[in-house]
């Protein structure tokens, strides 16, 4: 027997909300195998940032190689990566690795508290060198507004840039969590098929969206490395991210933005 492998290039949370402890907890209940390679090691709890102790580029990309070269991934998610240097780096080393091919970029620039995640010359950088190499990104609306340079106010603007940031092939999730629409609908645009897919679901009032961008991006990532076709994996990651928010909303942990349950569906 084999497992579904999925690897996780990201920054930690020692408040377990986000990060890589939030992808690996997401791979997990998903039913895959979780690796990692963590990129800086991050001071902060649900209330905001504090500090980023950035783990040398070296040692991410000797991490990477390790586990392609070993264990392997059918699936890579990559998340905070705080330096155009490191972007660089680690699209090298993944080059490295051309048959891995299922690779979702979350492009990681402000915590849920509002804490910036990434240098601003280092925006520039993703979108050029990375994003293309991805086969699904999965910005929210201001990480999309960063990445395009225009602005987002409502709903019905969500389908144009969604094909303008898939203008290099790569497909786009794009999140509508910033509007305040009654309802909460994202956007999902293949850019291998042109289909342009709309996702809703309740729109749940909870303080507990601490890891909501991780948690999504490494369920998308788990669905691929499971087999699942593009419009099918994200579907089921949009389905377990708003189980995962509605789970999530009954509890209490610490005193700013909360997780949501990833392991809803196990125990409550």
């Amino acid at each position: 027997m084999k497992y579904h492998t999925v690897m996780t290039i990201a920054g930690s949370d020692p408040s377990g909300g986000a990060g890589i402890q939030a992808d690996i907890k997401t791979i997990s209940a998903l039913g895959c195998y979780a690796t990692s390679a963590i990129v800086a090691v991050v001071d902060e709890n649900t209330v905001g940032v504090t500090d980023v102790h950035p783990v040398p580029e070296r040692f991410v990309t000797g991490q990477i190689r390790s586990i392609l070269d070993d264990v392997g991934a059918d699936a890579i998610k990559i998340g905070m990566l705080h330096s155009a240097s490191l972007i660089r780096a680690v699209r090298r080393t993944l080059d490295c690795y051309p048959d891995v091919r299922d690779i979702v970029l979350d492009p990681v620039m402000v915590a849920t508290s509002g804490d910036a995640l990434l240098e601003p010359d280092a925006v520039a950088t993703l979108r050029d060198v990375l994003i293309p190499h991805a086969r699904i990104i999965t910005p929210n609306i201001p990480e999309a507004e960063l990445l395009t340079g225009s602005r987002i106010d409502r709903q019905t603007d969500l389908p144009d840039v969604a094909r303008t940031l898939g203008a290099s092939g790569v497909s786009v999730f794009l999140k509508a969590g910033h509007l305040t629409d009654s309802r909460l609908t994202d956007i999902f645009y293949n850019a291998e098929t042109g289909r342009m897919t709309v996702l809703e679901s309740d729109r749940v009032d909870t303080p507990n969206t601490h890891g909501t961008g991780c948690t999504l991006s490494s369920a998308i990532a788990s669905w691929l490395a499971r087999g699942a076709d593009l419009d099918s994996a994200a579907r089921l990651a949009k389905d377990y991210i708003a189980a995962a928010i509605t789970a999530g909303a009954a509890y209490t942990i610490g005193h700013g933005h909360g997780p949501v349950h990833h392991f809803h569906a196990w125990w409550q």
